[in-house]
């Protein structure tokens, strides 16, 4: 049962953080189509200051949470099955959460760079780049659904 909760948790946490993962990309595009609105771009940019300290909150919980998942039948082996006896899909998972991560920074850094006056990327770039994070979710969905190695 115990297993089952810090499953729980590690979801919810996660789904937090793929909010802000999807939803600061589009702050951008907005700031980028916010031409000379500086109340409009002020306020957009403490939105996307205030959903990325959020986003790193949330993906501090769900990191914890899925390290317990994964590593805590070493502590706690009468509690916690352990996952990925064996099995590498866990390997290519963390890897696209990695590239998950990478991403969430870039952007964080492209929002910082705005708000010190630098120029962001097309509203058009922006969206296209906003797709990829979907891409990446998919795999992992995949992998932990289907463990296929």
């Amino acid at each position: 049962m115990t297993y089952l909760w810090i499953k729980s948790f590690h979801v919810l946490f996660v789904i937090a953080w793929m909010a802000t993962v999807f939803y600061l990309p589009r702050i951008l595009v907005n700031i980028a189509e916010a031409d000379g609105e500086t109340a409009v771009r002020a306020r957009l940019l403490l939105m996307g200051r205030r959903l990325y300290k959020f986003g790193h909150n949330m993906f501090g919980i769900a990191f914890l949470f899925g390290l317990v998942l994964w590593q805590g039948w070493r502590v706690f082996p009468a509690t916690l099955p352990n996952v990925a006896a064996g099995m590498h899909w866990i390997d290519a998972k963390l890897g696209l959460v990695a590239i998950l991560l990478a991403y969430f920074i870039l952007v964080g850094r492209m929002l910082k760079r705005c708000e010190k006056g630098g120029a962001l990327p097309s509203a058009k770039a922006l969206r296209w780049l906003n797709e990829l994070p979907v891409l990446l979710l998919l795999g992992v969905i995949f992998l932990v659904l289907a463990k296929p190695f």
